[in-house]
């Protein structure tokens, strides 16, 4: 997918205008907002915090030990049958597939739900080498017919109403004209039964993968992930190599904060522990299982001052939490990561250059951190990112100006009254109806401040005297 993150500001004032993603944005962050905080804090305020910081305790713990973990874990999961590649960036991870798909002469592919591959974009890779390749989960088969990318970390459609899946659905899939959801979802999973059935290969992510005992655990609330991991003949998963969890005992609290915090369920529907290919005597699963454990960028963010990003665990809470978000959706990011945790990541990810704006992007309100399920200082890690904006020279040119000024006019109190007068008698004698130049965007949606007869430098001196 390419990288447009720089176009944030226009691809927002688009979306900010389109009634449609208006409705069905607003509507699916404060759903999913509004089942997380009763999810999370069911048992209690106490009880949830409590979750959220042993969780967080667990990421950081698998930080400061990834190298070896990651060891522990190849050598688990090849004792457990499972072929283990690495991948250096996106272009080895989609040629590593390709490989696998050439060894075993596939035609056909179906997909579970994986951000990884949105991150490689390797749908395009497959079809380019004439592979077949289709996505299962409800959401992104929706994208796909619309040659669209997801919106969403975990609700690839949010920004879609009913009627326009609806539309959509009867003008790509010739489906029956209908407005009934559940005959929607019929439709779509009559379509999808017989794409399983006939795939050589099933593709997927891994939520987490278990040092402890080998073993890729997929979480879903549609049955599509069970399909596509266990009736094609090869499953491959590819997984970023944070998505590391020492033990089982870690995984029972991250398999609890991870629901709660995505769709504001106990537990998923769907639970899934990949420990290997079908063994001597099964009649069940794949015969090969691969897993690519994907790096892309990130050994770059584990050797910064930016680790702490690292251990997201792509839950989407921060999105729905986010009150830009909530107006402009995921697509105005201009990448697969949208919402805080992708205005962090694409720019850790793409390069810094790709940055700029969305560091920006956020009213450091400070919900994203308020809501993370491990507790990741996000606003911290923004503004962090404005300050290498700055020292790279890779900020706005007006705004530089602009804060210099800022900066020379605060510097002394000399300076700090006389502007403030100069202002003041400015502003009160013209009562202009907008502010000039760059300041215009505060009065082109506000009536333009007065200022006070008395400024408070002057009411204190005089309280004082």
């Amino acid at each position: 997918m390419k990288v447009q993150s720089n176009n944030f500001i226009p691809a927002a004032r688009i979306a900010i205008n389109d009634p449609d993603l208006q409705t069905a944005v607003s509507a699916g962050t404060h759903s999913a907002f509004t089942k997380r905080q009763a999810a999370m804090f069911a048992n209690g305020e106490a009880h949830g915090q409590a979750m959220r910081q042993q969780a967080a305790a667990i990421k950081r713990h698998v930080l400061n030990n990834l190298p070896d973990l990651l060891e522990q874990a190849e050598a688990n999961m090849q004792a457990n049958g499972i072929q283990v590649l690495w991948a250096a960036d996106a272009a080895a991870a989609n040629q590593h597939v390709l490989d696998i798909a050439q060894r075993h002469d596939v035609r056909a592919a179906v997909k579970a739900k994986s951000m990884m591959t949105e991150e490689t974009g390797l749908n395009h890779v497959l079809e380019a080498a004439n592979i077949d390749v289709l996505e299962t989960d409800l959401g992104e088969y929706i994208v796909q017919l619309g040659a669209e990318t997801p919106s969403h970390i975990v609700a690839p459609i949010v920004h879609k109403t009913k009627e326009s899946i609806r539309d959509l659905l009867i003008a790509k899939a010739n489906m029956p004209p209908t407005d009934d959801t559940n005959e929607m979802t019929y439709f779509a999973r009559e379509k999808l039964r017989q794409k399983f059935l006939a795939a050589d290969m099933g593709i997927s992510g891994g939520n987490f993968i278990l040092a402890e005992t080998g073993s890729v655990c997929l979480v879903s609330n549609e049955g599509n992930i069970r399909l596509t991991t266990s009736l094609p003949r090869v499953h491959v998963a590819l997984v970023g190599i944070e998505k590391i969890v020492p033990t089982v005992a870690d995984y029972a609290t991250l398999t609890q904060v991870l629901p709660r915090s995505a769709t504001g369920q106990a537990m998923t529907v769907y639970t899934h522990m990949v420990n290997g290919p079908r063994q001597p005597g099964e009649t069940d699963g794949p015969e090969h299982v691969y897993v690519i454990l994907v790096d892309n960028g990130r050994s770059d963010i584990y050797t910064s001052s930016y680790t702490e990003a690292l251990a997201c665990i792509r839950c989407g809470a921060c999105l729905n939490g986010c009150p830009v978000y909530q107006v402009t959706g995921g697509h105005a990011y201009g990448w697969v990561y949208p919402g805080p945790i992708g205005a962090v990541v694409t720019p850790l990810l793409t390069g810094l250059e790709n940055a700029s704006p969305l560091p920006h992007a956020s009213s450091l309100c400070g919900m994203c951190k308020a809501v993370c399920p491990v507790d990741i200082n996000i606003p911290r890690m923004l503004l962090d990112l404005r300050h290498e904006l700055v020292q790279r020279g890779l900020s706005d040119t007006i705004w530089n100006v602009g804060m210099k000024a800022w900066a020379f006019g605060n510097g002394s109190s000399g300076r700090f009254v006389f502007g403030g007068k100069v202002a003041a008698r400015a502003t009160n004698l013209l009562q202009p109806k907008s502010l000039p130049g760059p300041l215009g965007g505060w009065t082109k949606y506000r009536a333009t401040p007065k200022f006070a007869p008395k400024s408070f430098h002057q009411l204190w001196q005089e309280r004082e005297k």
